[in-house]
C-alpha cells in the first residue's frame, strides 16, 4: 500500500511538471541535432552568414564522381567519340570479369551472350534489328558513347552504370567482337 501511494504521488508530480510551456523546449539534448546549420550548396556562405567554400576547385572531380563526358549526343559527337575517346582503364582480367558480369546484367537480353544480336528480346521478336558486333565498325569510344547516350532503340545506360563499369563493359564488348571476327 505504501508503494502504491509512492507510485501515484510520482505520477501526479510528473504530470504537474510536464504541464510547462509546450511551445518552447525546456531542455535540448544534443542541440545540433535539432538546429542544423543550413547551407546554400551553390553559395559562398551559409544562410546564417558563416563563410564556407562550397564551390569545387576548377578542373577537379568530386569524390565518387567521374570526369565529365562532354561529347554531344549527335552524329558528329558519335564520330568524334569513335576517334578520340579512349579507355582510361588498364586491360586486365579483373576489369574484364566485371565487364562480363555487367554485360550479363544489362546487355545480354538484347545483344546475346556472344554479342551476335541474338538475345532473348531479339529472338522473341520484342525488338527487331539488334546489331551484331561483327557487322559494326565500332571502337571503344563509340561503344562508350552509346552507353552514355544510347542509340536507336537502345536507351542510355549512364544512370545504371558507374564510370568504371561502363569502361569495363567496353573492354568485354571488344573481346566479344574479336571472337566474332575470328
Amino acid at each position: 500500500m505504501k508503494n502504491l501511494k509512492l507510485i501515484i504521488g510520482l505520477m501526479v508530480f510528473t504530470s504537474i511538471i510536464s504541464c510547462n510551456d509546450n511551445k518552447n523546449r525546456q531542455v535540448q539534448y544534443m542541440p545540433d541535432m535539432y538546429e542544423s546549420i543550413p547551407y546554400n550548396a551553390d553559395g559562398e556562405e551559409s544562410v546564417n552568414g558563416n563563410v564556407v567554400n562550397s564551390k569545387p576547385v576548377a578542373g577537379t572531380i568530386p569524390r565518387g564522381g567521374a570526369p565529365a563526358y562532354d561529347v554531344p549526343d549527335t552524329i558528329e559527337g558519335y564520330d568524334t567519340a569513335k576517334v578520340e575517346v579512349k579507355s582510361p582503364l588498364e586491360k586486365n582480367d579483373e576489369n574484364l570479369e566485371n565487364g562480363k558480369a555487367m554485360y550479363t546484367i544489362y546487355c545480354v537480353s538484347c545483344h546475346g551472350k556472344k554479342g551476335d544480336g541474338q538475345g532473348y528480346l531479339a529472338t522473341s521478336e520484342k525488338f527487331a534489328g539488334v546489331p551484331n558486333y561483327k557487322d559494326r565498325d565500332i571502337t571503344e569510344g563509340s561503344i562508350y558513347h552509346v552507353l552514355m547516350h544510347g542509340k536507336g532503340l537502345m536507351g542510355s545506360h549512364s544512370s545504371q552504370l558507374t564510370y568504371k563499369e561502363r569502361w569495363q563493359i567496353v573492354q568485354y564488348v571488344e573481346v566479344l567482337r574479336a571472337d566474332l571476327l575470328k
